[in-house]
């Protein structure tokens, strides 16, 4: 298993370089050059095996270049030791006859990030050694709400490394910014940009690629990586917990061995589908590919057009991890979808960062459609669903989770696909209780987070998780802000590569 770039497939790397570089020199992303295969024998062994044996046999094939201890060591300090609150890790949640909720928030930061991201500092650790020797590695994140927390704890006092993370100033909850603002650890750094995300994400990829600042990093023995799902060691943790998931159906009883089902996914920069996308080309019985996109529809108008046009107004909504207009990962399915021609995809990278749109060819548009659906919901219809789907199942979901609901409940009128559906569940609701409180009750609260919280939970019945609670009296640490210009001076400063 070896690892090409999206804009320069004479590029190949192992495993470890690619999760140690995070992006490509030539600034592409790092794929599978072939993936591996999941045959139905190979899934019936994993119906009853837990979810970290499930995780190392896939990471298995993917990691090569690491050893079976390594892999298990790794999966096992990532997911044990009671970091989540689920025994199962991402237990399947049957809502209704058709619709099962992947809930992937029972991590140590109450979202779907945890599972990369408790695994990835291991994997990145493991990578450094093998390729980079004592440098020490320094990992840059934008984030739109929950990356940056996820990766805050992750990487936390890890040894050899250091990370900074940049969030847009009013573009998360209070609840995800106070989750950043006091975290621990000496080996950690936070900034708030004044842009929204698509500005953050930019700046931190303009740093990435700046040769003079790669060279003073090396005069201090340091090196760049990423925490992002722009590093593959990021997304091939998401592979494994749709192919769990399925297993996780097909044991209980609600579908039979390789009956397909559709997946729905709530998504702004597009990793947590296309991971879905890699595990059904794995071999895993996946359909239709529900991509349920917020207001700021980009990737819906995509999918059902073929045209990627970033040239609309940014719209803050309830929920902000997906107020994206530049989708990062789709450069992934791009390559896959011209048949991993890195000539035309680059093209296509630079027609989007001079014009900020470009147009698929037919037969790309085709085979887009052929396996993605795109969907979205406004900002009513989020509150709606939430109130709805508590009224209904007394399953209280996130803003971002009712996106998906909605979208899927939209395909099933649209389509009459009759197959079952797994929602990837992304976050705890009380991470945005100022939006889920009203949703519930229709009345807004001149409350801080903490009391909408209590308020959500009682009215509910619902507890809130321990983690969002004892944030209250964390005393705050961070409060630093920048313009866009001013990203590369904190990373400078921080780092102390003056």
């Amino acid at each position: 298993m070896t690892y090409i770039s999206t804009r320069d497939k004479s590029r190949e790397v192992t495993a470890a370089e690619a999760i140690a570089q995070g992006i490509s020199q030539d600034g592409g992303l790092f794929v599978p050059k072939a993936l591996p295969r999941l045959s139905e024998e190979r899934l019936s062994l994993l119906l009853d095996k837990s979810y970290t044996e499930r995780a190392c046999d896939i990471l298995g094939e993917f990691l090569a270049d690491f050893t079976k201890d390594e892999i298990d060591e790794s999966v096992s300090l990532a997911y044990g030791g009671g970091k989540f609150s689920s025994g199962s890790v991402a237990p399947v949640v049957k809502l209704t006859s058709r619709l099962y909720m992947l809930e992937l928030f029972h991590g140590p930061t109450c979202a779907f990030k945890d599972m990369a991201l408790q695994l990835l500092p291991r994997l990145l650790t493991l990578s450094a050694k093998k390729t980079a020797g004592d440098k020490k590695i320094a990992i840059l994140v934008a984030t739109s709400g929950d990356t940056g927390k996820a990766a805050l704890e992750g990487f936390k006092d890890v040894e050899n490394t250091g990370i900074i993370v940049f969030y847009p100033k009013d573009g998360v909850s209070e609840i995800q910014r106070l989750q950043m603002a006091t975290q621990e650890g000496g080996n950690v750094g936070v900034c708030a940009v004044s842009g929204n995300f698509d500005d953050t994400q930019n700046g931190v990829k303009a740093i990435f690629t700046d040769e003079k600042l790669k060279q003073k990093l090396a005069g201090k023995n340091m090196m760049f990586s990423s925490a992002n799902s722009i590093n593959w060691g990021r997304l091939v943790p998401q592979i494994c917990y749709y192919a769990s998931a399925y297993c996780d159906l097909v044991k209980s009883g609600e579908i039979a061995p390789g009956e397909r089902v559709n997946v729905c996914v709530p998504t702004g920069n597009f990793g947590n589908i296309l991971a879905a996308y890699y595990a059904k080309h794995m071999g895993v019985p996946l359909n239709k590919l529900i991509c349920a996109s917020n207001i700021n529809n980009v990737l819906t108008d995509f999918i059902n057009t073929g045209v990627y046009d970033k040239r609309r107004e940014f719209i803050l909504t309830s929920s902000p991890s997906m107020d994206i207009l530049i989708s990062s990962n789709l450069e992934r399915l791009l390559f896959e979808l011209y048949g991993q021609d890195d000539g035309t995809v680059r093209l296509l990278m630079e027609k989007l960062s001079a014009d900020g749109v470009y147009s698929v060819s037919e037969d790309a548009a085709v085979k887009l459609k052929s396996e993605f659906y795109g969907g979205f919901c406004n900002e009513t219809d989020t509150a709606k669903t939430i109130r709805d789907t508590f009224a209904a199942y007394s399953y209280l979901c996130d803003t971002h989770t009712a996106v998906g609901l909605k979208v899927a409940n939209d395909y099933i009128e649209k389509t009459g696909d009759t197959a079952k559906i797994i929602i990837a569940a992304t976050a705890s609701p009380f991470k945005f209780a100022g939006s889920i409180l009203p949703s519930i009750t229709g009345e807004r609260y001149g409350l801080d987070e903490f009391e909408q919280a209590k308020k959500l939970s009682g009215i509910t019945g619902t507890e809130i998780p321990p983690r969002i609670l004892e944030m209250k009296d964390k005393p705050v640490r961070f409060t630093e802000y920048c313009g866009k210009s001013g990203m590369e001076d904190y990373v400078i400063k921080t780092l102390g590569i003056y």
